[in-house]
Parts: structure tokens; sequence; C-alpha cells
């Protein structure tokens, strides 16, 4: 007795059909949150205070810092390695704390006002998918990111005279650095979004964190000249590496023997942030509500 595996025209009709749903599906979520994007970045860019705080803060802390060390010129920091001008020394810096404060900062203090402010739950009771809502939320972090860094160096470049790498190696370094960074920075914001209880509280959950890591990470303070302990706990949190990259695209190749091995370490920099990348969504998958799990 043989055995025929062919379907039936109608079966292939309906695999047919349900393909189409799926694409569909998938067109429409994709659609619905590149809408939810554009929405996400016109209130972005209404709120004075979001503005000022994730947006504009890094390139007034590159400018304070530039005019207020350094007035005696060029600056070593250390024996072995050149004098360089305290723009160039705190640009990496202030581009990787741009990426923290435009994805981890920013969703988490967003995202936990939305959910105390009873926005998510209002969300929640519409079609809107979770996907859709999230493809809004990070599209809007890529666009202020990239234009944020854009900015930085355009006014490094015409206002603090900073010479800029040339090499297309620099540059392909800071483009991975910078999304490696930028979605890892989004997704532990999500993450972070679910410990405040009510919207007044988001501003001291989160900010006293964010201000924390950049102090250890090699922002405000040079990293090599931090105990070597505080180094060591630093490297724990992605921003240290996400600044390390940064201080290997535009900073002298004698700056590396700073660095805690002596070298830049873009491999380290990579699986760092590629797991912190993991476990960011992860935690972001696991924790997101659109209402609190204990309201």
């Amino acid at each position: 007795m043989s055995v025929t595996t062919d379907r039936t025209p109608r079966e292939r009709s309906a695999t047919a059909g349900r393909g189409i749903r799926s694409s569909a599906r998938r067109r429409n979520l994709l659609a619905v949150g590149l809408w939810r994007a554009r929405f996400e970045l016109v209130q972005y860019f209404r709120s004075g205070d979001t503005l000022f705080f994730t947006f504009l803060f890094p390139i007034f802390m590159l400018g304070l810092f530039s005019v207020a060390f350094g007035s005696d010129g060029d600056v070593q920091v250390a024996p072995g390695v050149p004098a360089i001008s305290m723009a160039e020394l705190y640009l990496p810096g202030m581009l990787a704390a741009g990426l923290l404060l435009s994805g981890f900062q920013n969703l988490a203090m967003d995202i936990a006002v939305e959910r105390g402010e009873g926005m998510l739950k209002r969300l929640g009771g519409t079609p809107l998918s979770p996907v859709s809502y999230f493809i809004g939320k990070i599209g809007q972090v890529l666009v202020t990111g990239v234009l944020q860094a854009a900015l930085l160096l355009l006014f490094a470049v015409t206002v603090l005279d900073v010479e800029l790498p040339t090499s297309v190696e620099s540059w392909t370094t800071f483009a991975w650095v910078f999304v490696l960074g930028i979605t890892t920075s989004a997704l532990l914001g999500v993450a972070l979004s679910s410990v405040p209880r009510t919207a007044k509280s988001a501003t001291a959950v989160v900010v006293p964190i964010a201000l924390a890591l950049q102090f250890v990470s090699g922002v405000y303070l040079t990293f090599s000249q931090l105990p070597e302990w505080l180094q060591n706990l630093a490297g724990l949190f992605p921003l240290k590496w996400m600044a390390q990259g940064m201080r290997a695209v535009f900073l002298p190749d004698e700056y590396a023997a700073l660095e805690q091995n002596g070298e830049w370490n873009l491999a380290g920099v990579a699986i760092a942030l590629g797991v912190w990348l993991v476990v960011g969504l992860v935690l972001s998958r696991l924790t997101f509500r659109w209402i609190r799990r204990d309201a």
C-alpha cells in the first residue's frame, strides 16, 4: 500500500493563507511600530527637561570641562603618552555617557512614568502590541542617539578644535560600539523601568544609578587614575566597556597602555556588551508588564 504525502488543494490554500496572514501581521506590527517611533520623537523633542538632561547634557558637560580644565593648554595625563587637549580627553567618555542617557536613563524613566500614570494600562487595553510599542521606543532612542552623537562630534570639531580620526578602521569600531552600546542601554533601561513603584520615584531610582556609573566608568574621571578595585567594579557594568571602546577610537594609540590590561581589548568590549545585551533582552522580556505585577 502506498502512502502519498501530497497535500490537497484545500490544504495548500490554507497553508498559503496562514503565511499571508502571518506576513501581513508582521508588516502591521512594523508599520504601527514606526508610527509609534514618530510619535515618541515628537513627544521627546517637546519635553524641555528631557531634551536637556538626556540630549544636550553631554554637549554641555564637554564644553564645561574643556573650558574649566583646559585653560592651561594640552595636558599629559601620564608619562609616556602624548599631551592632548581636555576636549579630546573627555570626548570618548561623553559619547559613551550619551548612549547611557539616551537609552538607559531615558527609557527607564519614561516607561516608569507611563506605567505610574496609568498610560501603559490604557495602552494595554488597546490592540497595540508590545512589539510595536518597543519598536517605537527603541526607534526613538536610535534616532536621538545618532543625532546626539553627531551634534557632539560637530561641537567638538567646530568649537573645541578636536581632530577626529580619519581611518576607516576607527569609524568601523565607532559604529559597532555605538550600535551595541545604545541597544544594550535601551534594553537595560526597559528592564530597570519595572523597579520604580510610582512615577514620582522614577527619577530617584534611575538618576543615581546612571550618575554613579558615569563616575566609575571613565566619563568624568580619568579611568586610569581610579583605584584598581574601582576599575574592577566598573568592569562589571557595560558603560565602562562603551567608554573603553570610544577611547580606542578617539585617543592616540599610546593611551592603550593606560587601560587595565595595557591594550584597548576591543574583543573584550564586544563580548562584554554582547553579554549585557542578552541580559537586557532577557530581563526586559521577563519584567515588562502593561501594569506592575504587584498592582
